[in-house]
């Protein structure tokens, strides 16, 4: 990574507005201050994640992902520090200067670009093994899925060989050693085997980042062999909770919406059909990363799942996670057919497009499952069926919308339109049903560790810092920078007593720029960002605030009397002060104004 300068740094910083940059990639409203939405990070129904226009800084409270405009690009886009700075500084017109990486810069660097050869070389290779005699199975498959050379060539498609170390022994004589072999997800490493590859004997689909990079595979077994379908592992260059298989082609689409299938295989048929605005998650169900990834691009998705139970499963998990992120969704009807792939090859693409003028609305294809849970001969079933359609509408805060759709299951349903919004209305003043929330399934928040009081307190009264400039007075002569007695916490107490005696005011995003660790890039957003509950008027936040002072400096005292040397006769007497001024403390009133 080139050395910038830290005015550079902030100047780059500065100039990219965070909220503009984070709501680029994530539906943004505002509440207060602040902006919400719903995590890139981790999958959520109830937007957690919190965007400071005034900090310029995110945090999510429920996973603990934080930083500034340099972390989260670093984050989303899975950038080097460089890369990010290069990024934004081209976004807002800045020229950076060539400048040399450090060794280890340049070792990591040079590592995601052999990693990114490595699979371009497999894809090559792959796609000319097809192409042999050796590949006239996998050949013989895909023609028998009806595609065309073009098609084939389009998606370079290929097919890894039958001998378990044949990719291996191929990329070892191009000069890869097993070090960095052992990073790029397509070779396994062991004492006993050797190498050996991942996929061998299998339909090769090369998966592309948006950038027409290869990133990992997928592979289909030939014959019946376990597991029927394969992709490539987790690495530096890939991610699949964030990238989309056929995003490459379909994002420069001229269609007004992406269309979202299960796998690789309807992506091709689609494509080739003429539709290519089609896209596939990578072998995972769709998240919240896939849901941004796709804001960016449209604001129209329409759901193309397998029409059996577990399509419909994995479309009603789909349209929440869609909506969270401002996306207009609809769901085609491919019955009698199992798939697009299958549609496509019985009606053809015309017919296609005849179920994608006819895709129905996300909220009324949920209500026409719900339906199926119910006896609609059965006057009591039926009833129940309608309050829990008068439930699902109370999910609508605006009333216009709400109206809207009562109207539209009113028709649907044959209901009375004023019998439906009774309903609904009666619902709402007994306060609707709540379902009981699912606990948060993030990595980040079940690893969390549960802070002690003392952590606590010293990151509440570094936030209330940051938020309010004038409790520095408040404070002076009670506590400085060195009561602050978490190594983290105390050189970012350091940084904020000195900016704020030097300017008289408090940059937090630039404190987080001085950190080049991700995890304590998320850590000091963490120490901005906390919060205390149950603290309501001004009498109980100026209690907060005295309480959280006296913790802060009694437990700065008991800590130097524990680790003062015996000759330190000034670090004792300053002891003695501080006890004074802490008798003194508690009997003041601290005004937070």
């Amino acid at each position: 990574m080139p050395y910038y300068s830290e005015e550079l740094i902030e100047e780059v910083r500065s100039r990219n507005d965070i909220v503009d940059v984070i709501g680029s990639y994530v539906h943004l409203q505002k509440k207060g201050s602040t902006y919400f939405g719903l995590c890139p990070f981790h999958n959520e129904k109830t937007g957690s994640f919190s965007v400071s226009p005034n900090k310029q800084m995110y945090y999510c409270f429920g996973c603990g992902a934080g930083g500034n405009v340099f972390t989260f690009m670093m984050q989303y886009e899975n950038f080097t520090f460089g890369e990010a700075m290069q990024s934004l500084a081209d976004r807002v017109g800045i020229e950076l200067p060539q400048q040399e990486m450090t060794t280890a810069q340049k070792r990591e660097a040079d590592k995601r670009t052999k990693l990114l050869e490595i699979n371009k070389e497999a894809a090559k290779y792959f796609y000319r093994l097809l192409r042999s005699p050796r590949g006239q199975r996998a050949h013989d498959y895909f023609k028998n899925r009806a595609l065309s050379d073009e098609t084939m060539q389009k998606f370079g498609l290929g097919y890894s060989d039958q001998y378990s170390d044949d990719l291996y022994r191929y990329l070892r004589s191009r000069g890869y050693d097993d070090e960095i072999l052992k990073e790029s997800g397509l070779v396994t490493i062991d004492e006993v085997r050797g190498g050996h590859d991942k996929f061998w004997n299998r339909a090769m689909f090369p998966i592309m980042d948006v950038h027409n990079r290869v990133i990992g595979f997928g592979g289909r077994v030939m014959g019946d062999g376990e597991p029927k379908y394969l992709n490539s592992p987790e690495t530096k260059i890939f991610d699949k909770s964030r990238n989309l298989y056929g995003l490459n082609i379909a994002r420069s689409t001229r269609k007004n919406q992406l269309l979202l299938c299960e796998g690789y295989m309807d992506v091709i048929a689609l494509h080739q059909a003429g539709f290519d605005n089609a896209v596939a998650s990578l072998g995972t169900a769709l998240t919240s990363g896939h849901a941004s990834l796709l804001k960016r691009y449209t604001k129209e998705v329409y759901l193309t799942y397998d029409s059996d139970g577990a399509g419909v499963k994995a479309a009603l998990r789909a349209i929440p996670i869609l909506k969270e992120v401002g996306i207009m969704t609809k769901v085609i009807n491919m019955r009698p057919y199992k798939d697009p792939d299958e549609f496509i090859k019985a009606l053809g693409a015309d017919a296609y497009q005849e179920r994608i003028d006819n895709a129905q609305n996300s909220f009324m294809f949920e209500i026409r499952v719900m339906q199926d849970r119910y006896d609609m001969n059965d006057p009591e079933s039926k009833t129940a069926f309608y309050n829990e359609i008068a439930n699902k509408l109370l999910s609508f805060t605006e009333e216009l919308e709400r109206n809207n759709y009562i109207q539209a299951v009113a028709e649907e349903y044959h209901i009375a339109f004023d019998d439906l919004r009774k309903l609904v209305n009666n619902l709402a003043l007994k306060g609707g049903i709540v379902k009981p929330q699912a606990p948060l399934k993030s990595g980040i928040n079940e690893n969390k560790k549960k802070e002690d009081g003392m952590k606590q307190s010293q990151k509440l009264l570094l936030t209330w810092l940051v938020e309010n400039n004038t409790l520095f007075e408040r404070i002076k002569g009670y506590i400085t920078a060195d009561d602050f007695t978490e190594e983290l916490y105390h050189r970012v107490a350091v940084e904020v007593f000195s900016q704020f005696e030097t300017t008289h005011a408090v940059n937090p995003a630039k404190i987080v720029s001085m950190f080049t660790d991700e995890e304590e890039q998320r850590d000091v957003a963490g120490i901005f960002n906390a919060t205390i509950h149950k603290v309501e008027g001004r009498n109980d936040r100026e209690t907060a605030l005295k309480e959280t002072i006296l913790r802060i400096k009694e437990n700065s005292i008991n800590y130097r009397s524990q680790h003062l040397a015996p000759t330190d006769m000034d670090g004792l007497m300053k002891i003695v002060e501080d006890k004074r001024a802490l008798e003194k403390l508690q009997n003041l009133n601290i005004s937070i104004d």
